[in-house]
């Protein structure tokens, strides 16, 4: 009989802990959750107190038997899954499907994966903790609830196949409402008037600085008048105020600013941080990476302010305990750290190393002195008139943390840091060099990134550490939102200089609208969230929500029952769904009118189709023509788009002429715009626009698809001393063809390059 089973989540956690332990320990992964809710059914037995009926899932069982086979031969079983609500719920699975006995099971806990740790674990074991499995339970149950009875009422009253979520509907719900606003928005414009100075030093020398008018003109004429004043005016510094300042390092990392500053700084979406992260817990670089909490170890501040003052100088040390703000924070243990202060890099790939660098930075900083600054602000008089200018600088006089690290923020401009000013005092009278009004546009509210949503949806109290990446995931997969850029169009500005006593204009362009990487609605997000807005308010209320992960808060803390909690939201959210099922679909589900199609004269709708969102011409009451469809642009949306847009879409099928005797049509078919000649499809490249594109450029297209199905029809290697061995060219890439059979090259192997002995080895090993 073996000694100790322990039992963690995944593979790699288990290979980095059994360099730990001795040889008495045989430590395997349980490869995550062993068991779920059924997934044929609700899984829930809600006449009896709501119990969850679990399942082994069929890919799960082999490791099951394995497990149990394991631990039936184990002295002690050690279940050492990760120490938050889901990892608790993990170890009491195990627990009741393996039938351990309580006497010889014990439950380990460590929030980084070193010696000390896992040693200090083993020593100080546990019983699981059935307040925080509870609180897990009731978070399963709650959201199978709510998906299984929505889902239904959406499939009945706005489309097929749709699904519903607690959480996921709200950040939908985010996303359009944002969307919304931004589709509202007028911009205005104004004019910014900006002056380039040069201040005569002691020493002879001419100091340049710059500054801002404090007023903004709301016309280009009141901007030309005020430039017009100052032809002649004399400038005047009226006051110089020198303020002394501190700026304060960054708490240490939680999950959600770990996400936020991974994806502004490194460009890593939501997920992707969190497979890192998961990454380098699991291989012991760094410490748990679900948590709420921004507190730091004793023994992990005493490592911090050896390692500052080793690298730049006690001066740059100050200890610091951060508290975590919110009350019951989950898992509210230590932040994210690396687990070895003395450890600035680490072995791994790019994304590991980035990462990595990124925490051990960031809890490094916070450990260290303030920055000590210095901002001087000049006011400066334009005689004639009532405006004045204003000139800001900042100095660095003790840079401190931002040495190592600078928080970054959503939407940075690039401008940098304000520029030191000249020495100046009152009465001083600096030469303006330009003053320039430039033409400015009001902003729109920004789309959410992935990373400014999480910060939104952690300030409403919406979602835990271990719910902001699945949530994102599941929106996206499920076509409610899509993350695009775009590439932003061209508009015009003015900008009006005053020169050697002489005001010019010019006419400039710049983009705008660029995004990278942003969230908005499809169509179908849009009219799920009035849906749901419209039948099920409290659902989608935002405090709602909130309370309810308070309400899971408590259960973990044993201060609510599960069970009460869950019949207290279901009893009333069950009757809604039944008048939901009673009621006529919301409007926004049915057919849009835009207009009347002038050819036709007949009406023109948009609506969400059993394929997407289409346009369509004709279909009123007692039309006895069949209406015609056209499918909607990517980008275009049932809210915002007009008629004369709507009409464009039915230009296709296009006839651009002839080549070779016979008709070149463009039209859009089931995998995308095609270009149809002599009977054939020739796809169109990404870059083509079937509304625009002209014969020339298809002509192309179909004389390149030639040459390329030439060149597939065309061995690409032949053995003279094996006639029936050939490496052909494929729709999916090259590979060996022979005696009736195909076989896949190599990764790495270039196809030109093989030799008959290369091919037989590749059919012999495949043939094993």
């Amino acid at each position: 009989m073996q000694e100790n089973l322990v039992i963690v989540e995944s593979p790699a956690k288990a290979k980095t802990i059994e360099k730990f332990l001795g040889k008495e320990y045989t430590v395997k992964s349980s490869f995550g959750h062993i068991r779920d809710l059924s997934k044929k059914e609700l899984g829930i037995d809600i006449s009896n107190n709501f119990e969850p009926h679990y399942e082994i899932p069929a890919d799960k069982k082999k490791v099951v038997g394995e497990l149990d086979k394991l631990a039936k031969s184990a002295k002690t079983v050690w279940l050492a899954s990760d120490e938050d609500r889901e990892g608790e719920a993990i170890a009491w699975h195990l627990a009741q499907v393996l039938g351990l006995d309580p006497k010889t099971t014990k439950r380990i806990v460590f929030h980084e994966i070193t010696k000390n740790a896992i040693l200090h674990a083993v020593e100080n074991p546990r019983s699981i903790n059935m307040d925080l499995v509870n609180a897990q339970q009731a978070r399963r149950v709650l959201d199978r609830l709510v998906g299984f009875e929505l889902s239904p009422v959406l499939w009945r009253k706005v489309k097929p196949s749709l699904s519903a979520g607690r959480v996921q509907s709200v950040a939908v719900r985010l996303i359009v409402e944002r969307e919304r606003e931004i589709i509202a928005f007028e911009s205005k414009d104004y004019y910014r008037v900006v002056a380039d100075f040069e201040i005569a030093g002691a020493n002879g020398k001419s100091g340049a600085f710059r500054a801002e008018l404090n007023k903004r003109f709301a016309t280009e004429q009141e901007a030309e008048a005020f430039l017009g004043k100052c032809k002649d005016a004399r400038f005047t510094v009226l006051n110089v105020e020198q303020k002394p300042s501190k700026k304060n390092p960054p708490a240490p990392f939680t999950t959600s600013t770990l996400q936020q500053e991974a994806g502004r700084k490194l460009g890593m979406s939501v997920s992707q941080t969190m497979a890192v992260a998961q990454r380098l817990y699991e291989a012991g670089y760094i410490t748990y990476m679900r948590t709420d909490s921004v507190n730091l170890s004793n023994q992990a501040l005493a490592a911090a302010k050896e390692e500052i003052t080793v690298l730049f100088g006690a001066e740059y040390s100050e200890v610091r305990n951060f508290k975590t703000k919110s009350k019951g924070a989950q898992e509210a243990h230590e932040a994210i750290r690396p687990s070895y202060m003395n450890h600035r890099t680490i072995e791994g790939g790019p994304q590991e190393k980035r990462l990595y660098e990124l925490i051990w930075k960031r809890t490094v900083a916070s450990q260290m002195a303030s920055a000590q600054t210095e901002r001087t602000v000049v006011d400066i008089a334009v005689s004639g008139a009532a405006e004045q200018f204003v000139a800001t600088g900042e100095v660095v006089k003790f840079d401190g943390f931002l040495r190592l690290y600078s928080e970054s923020v959503e939407d940075e401009t690039g401008e940098g840091e304000e520029a030191l000013l000249p020495p100046m005092k009152k009465g001083d009278e600096p030469t303006a060099q330009t003053i320039t009004a430039l033409q400015r546009f009001t902003q729109s509210p920004p789309r959410y990134s992935e990373a400014s949503l999480v910060k939104r949806l952690e300030e409403l109290g919406i979602g835990r550490p271990s719910t902001y990446a699945p949530t994102i995931s599941t929106i996206i997969t499920r076509g409610y939102v899509i993350k695009e850029s775009r590439d932003g169009e061209k508009r015009g500005y003015t900008q009006l200089t005053l020169s050697k006593g002489k005001i010019a204009r010019k006419t400039l362009t710049e983009t705008v609208g660029k995004e990278k990487n942003k969230l908005s609605p499809t169509d179908i997000g849009m009219i799920v969230t009035d849906f749901l807005d419209a039948q099920f308010a409290a659902v989608m209320d935002y405090n709602f929500t909130a309370s309810v992960e308070k309400e899971f808060d408590e259960i973990a803390m044993g201060e609510k029952s599960w069970p009460e909690m869950i019949r207290s939201f279901y009893d009333e959210f069950h009757s809604k769904v039944d008048e939901a099922l009673e009621s006529k679909p919301v409007k926004s589900s049915q057919m849009h009118e835009l207009g009347i199609d002038p050819k036709s004269g007949k009406p023109v709708f948009v609506k969400i189709g059993r394929f997407g969102p289409v346009a369509q011409i004709g279909g009123a009451e007692g039309d006895e023509e069949k209406p015609r469809f056209a499918s909607l642009k990517k980008g275009q949306l049932i809210a915002t788009i007009t008629l004369d847009e709507a009409l464009a879409l039915f230009d296709l099928p296009r006839k651009l002429g002839e080549f070779e005797d016979k008709e070149v049509v463009i039209g859009v078919g089931r995998f995308g715009p095609y270009a149809r000649h002599d009977g054939k499809f020739v796809s169109l490249a990404k870059t083509d626009d079937p509304y625009t594109i002209e014969l020339p450029r298809a002509i192309e297209l179909i004389e390149q698809k030639r040459i390329k199905d030439k060149r597939m029809k065309e061995p690409i290697k032949i053995f003279a001393e094996e006639p029936g061995l050939q490496v052909l060219n494929g729709r999916y890439g090259p590979y060996i063809a022979f005696d009736g059979k195909n076989y896949r090259i190599p990764k790495g192997q270039e196809p030109e390059g093989l030799t008959l002995e290369a091919c037989r080895a590749i059919i012999a090993k495949s043939k094993k």
